[in-house]
């Protein structure tokens, strides 16, 4: 937590839960990312977080922004970017859409298969184009098994008909930056389907749908390494595969940019127990699965807490919201230990909470508000 997101939930103490984002650490991830990784494009993944004020420091800094709908592709206009600093990063599109980001202007646009190729050829002539190459997610926390990304094979002979068909195509491996052995192996492949394609693409991706938790993480409870050790083990790998005819390198990170310049601010509505020797308390608070934490889904993000009771004696305990839905549980199996003076009403922080929470948020489940963020 930084001082100044400290200092805010001290002197503002907002109504709980809320999500307060500190925009100095955003901007600063960025602009250590584009000094470790100068020749990348930097595409920042609006799906993590796109509150507007986020959009607009990162756009004021010069980040490229990848989209995922029409909608977002209309929150990055809103900051006034040009659209030549906005892909359509998602595989799955409706063709009015693809229709429409064209009229405004987008001229770069993923696939990953031959019905999606189809509708871009249609409705996006001579738009640049990037395959998405499918590569292993084992090991992952957050695993996006297959549903993006299409066999090394099948990206050649696509890669082939979207020349044929008038597109600027180019490959892209989804490599992981969380995992040096990862980012060779998509490194690795996507130099085999570049040396085997009719026309050679000129494009590599470390993408947000990798085989770690968004290719570049969040610090969560598992010790990870440095944004330098990452970028060097990218560098690395690139130098390794690729010598001196170096691809153009699209970066695009979500988690990375903003997890760590988040917290949210909980509170708890009841500690209890399920017998009179159960060892385990069951501590539930304000938000849950449906209300931003749908991270924890199979315990897969395990976020680090903080209480201003830390530093006295602790407990098991089972973590679980405050909805009527038997799924609501966000620990079980996990062990976490809170102290054992925790009662109803004290403050919980959820660190590293930036991404992937504001937007996981459902509209009104139980009648719980949307969570509530806050940039400072």
């Amino acid at each position: 937590m930084t001082e100044r997101i400290f200092r805010y939930l001290r002197e503002q103490q907002p109504e709980t839960p809320c999500l307060v984002v500190d925009l100095d650490v955003v901007e600063n991830n960025f602009r250590r990312m584009r000094e470790l990784l100068p020749a990348a494009h930097i595409f920042y993944a609006v799906k993590a977080n796109p509150a507007a004020q986020i959009l607009a420091r990162l756009a004021t800094a010069g980040s490229k922004f990848d989209t995922a709908s029409r909608g977002e592709i209309e929150l990055v206009q809103a900051t006034g970017v040009a659209v030549d600093r906005i892909s359509f990063g998602n595989t799955i599109k409706k063709e009015k859409d693809i229709a429409w980001a064209y009229q405004q202007g987008v001229r770069l646009f993923a696939f990953d298969s031959e019905a999606e190729l189809q509708k871009l050829a249609r409705v996006a002539p001579g738009a640049r184009v990037f395959c998405r190459v499918l590569v292993d997610c084992g090991g992952a926390e957050w695993p996006l098994s297959k549903k993006f990304g299409c066999a090394p094979e099948m990206a050649k002979d696509l890669l082939r008909k979207a020349k044929e068909w008038g597109l600027d195509a180019t490959a892209s491996p989804s490599m992981s930056a969380a995992s040096r052995p990862t980012s060779s192996n998509g490194t690795r492949r996507w130099a085999r389907s570049r040396r085997c394609s009719s026309r050679s693409p000129k494009r590599a991706s470390i993408c947000a749908w990798s085989t770690w938790v968004g290719g570049f993480p969040a610090r969560y409870r598992a010790e990870v390494n440095s944004i330098e050790a990452y970028c060097e083990a990218v560098g690395r790998a690139l130098v390794r595969h690729f010598g001196n005819r170096m691809p153009e390198v699209i970066i695009e990170p979500g988690r990375s940019m903003v997890g760590d310049a988040g917290v949210i601010q909980s509170e708890v509505v009841l500690v209890s127990r399920k017998s009179a020797n159960d060892r385990k308390r069951w501590v539930y608070l304000d938000i849950g699965k449906f209300s931003g934490l749908a991270e924890t889904m199979g315990e897969s993000i395990k976020y680090r807490l903080r209480t201003g009771r830390d530093g006295t004696r602790v407990g098991p305990v089972v973590l679980a919201g405050p909805t009527c839905d038997s799924a609501d549980i966000l620990y079980e199996k996990t062990e976490y230990k809170m102290p054992l003076s925790l009662k109803p009403g004290d403050k919980v922080e959820i660190l590293s909470t930036g991404a992937y929470t504001t937007t996981y948020s459902s509209v009104a489940f139980n009648g719980f508000a949307p969570l509530k963020s806050i940039c400072i």
